[in-house]
């Protein structure tokens, strides 16, 4: 990736704006008059263009969840060639059926460094999931490792919304609502089926993909908290209409059932002058999200920390919950302090954006930004050896944790890990001997 592709795209960056608000209706027009008045579909659509819905939900889903969006383009979606299957690279999709699940403790260190030249969409490696694709359920853990801009292509996905969450590298995602800026520590929503191209601000990008299969993530519900607390609605930020009007070929790669399909447009199909609904992307920064936490004693169960949840047919239940674990105060008294020892119903992957994460000190590789743990159910897990003799012993003064940035995605089914994921060389060997040595302290 040349200097000055980076330097171009951090430009772009630097001057870009947005509308507030997780779940509003939304609207933008990039050129004055563009938007329609009082209708979706007029019989002439303003400035010759044409009006095109785009519905992330059924027609008939309660308002309250319903997903659209109208968009006023230069050419509609339809006029396109056919597609045809095109390599999937390291990327896979639910059902994971080339192994078992597997009931022990993993992690990985962050994935090596990717051929030059390899962009965003090359650069996707599947960790594991759940679910189908075929049948809207379930989640994929995924990751990126990138040393390029996409050039002359854009991608999307049918099987889902992805969740980005960068660790290392800016990213400028510039999709059919606009344009995005998702630097380490925000996270970038790309809802199902929206078309984006990511173009690097660094010289190499580095992150974590959660697509997730089921309904769309929505912020959770507050209840005995209040109005107020965890992630603001007004903190997440859409874009703002901006269109690419070039006539010349694109590659538009499409996530269908699993498989990446491939057409080559004559036309940049980012030129959506203006839209109105609210089926759009988000980008959030974690460090707004407002900790609620113990004052008194006892470490609060990790759902304290969810910034969004897709919900399942079982209320409580998430079909993936994203939770980060942000810089916070911790004053709990007679309290070991770190998250306590756990099996959980829940199946629980790992990251590590920056800093280091308060459970987690030792072990062959440690857990280091950019990699990443799966507890699936009822495996257990919690404080390594030496954070627990650390905390056992650790005299009760307030403390601020602010060194580090971590983030779990929690799922309702167990993650079956791809063989490519068993099988990797980044694969931390021996990663249950952080918890050897653990002594016996009965005393009757």
């Amino acid at each position: 990736m040349s200097a000055t592709d980076t330097e171009s795209a951090r430009k772009t960056a630097e001057g870009l704006s947005y509308s507030s608000g997780f779940g509003n209706e939304h609207s933008s027009e990039a050129v004055p008059g563009a938007l329609p008045v009082g209708r979706n579909s007029p019989q002439r659509a303003p400035l010759g263009l044409y009006a095109e819905q785009l519905s992330g939900s059924a027609f008939t889903e309660p308002r309250a969840v319903n997903r659209r969006s109208w968009l006023y383009r230069i050419r509609p979606s339809a006029a396109h060639p056919a597609f045809t299957r095109t390599g999937n690279g390291a990327l896979r999709s639910a059902p994971f059926d080339e192994t078992v699940p597997d009931p022990n403790r993993l992690r990985w260190d962050p994935l090596p460094a990717p051929a030059a030249g390899t962009d965003f969409v090359a650069g996707l490696w599947t960790l594991g999931g759940n679910g189908d694709v075929r049948q809207r359920t379930g989640m994929a853990v995924h990751l990126y490792a990138a040393n390029a801009s996409m050039t002359g292509r854009v991608f999307s996905d049918a099987d889902g919304e992805l969740l980005i969450v960068p660790e290392h590298g800016g990213l400028l995602l510039r999709t059919e609502f606009g344009l995005l800026r998702a630097e380490p520590g925000h996270v970038a929503l790309i809802p199902r089926g929206v078309r984006f191209r990511v173009e690097l601000l660094d010289d190499t990008a580095r992150g974590y993909v959660c697509e997730n299969y089921g309904r769309p993530f929505v912020l959770p519900d507050l209840g005995p908290i209040g109005a107020n607390g965890l992630a603001a609605p007004r903190d997440f930020l859409a874009p703002t209409a901006a269109y690419e009007d070039r006539e010349e070929p694109v590659e538009v790669v499409n996530k269908f059932c699993g498989n990446l399909w491939a057409a080559t447009y004559d036309h940049s199909p980012l030129d959506v002058v203006a839209w109105h609904g609210t089926h759009l992307p988000y980008v959030y920064d974690l460090r707004r999200f407002n900790v609620l936490g113990t004052i008194s004693y006892d470490h609060p169960d990790p759902s304290i920390f969810t910034v969004l949840t897709s919900p399942s047919d079982t209320p409580g239940l998430a079909g993936v919950d994203f939770v980060v674990f942000a810089p916070r105060w911790l004053v709990g008294e007679d309290t070991f302090r770190p998250p306590y020892f756990h099996r959980n119903v829940m199946s629980e992957y790992m990251g590590l954006i920056e800093g280091a994460y308060d459970a987690k000190t030792s072990g062959p590789g440690g857990f280091v930004p950019g990699g990443g743990s799966l507890h699936n159910m009822m495996s257990a897990h919690g404080p390594d050896r030496d954070t627990f003799e650390a905390a056992s012993a650790a005299e009760l003064k307030p403390q601020k944790l602010d060194d580090g940035l971590a983030f779990m995605f929690e799922t309702r089914w167990p993650v079956t890990a791809t063989a490519q994921a068993l099988e990797a060389g980044h694969r931390q060997q021996g990663y249950d001997a952080v918890w050897q040595g653990l002594e016996r302290h009965f005393r009757p």
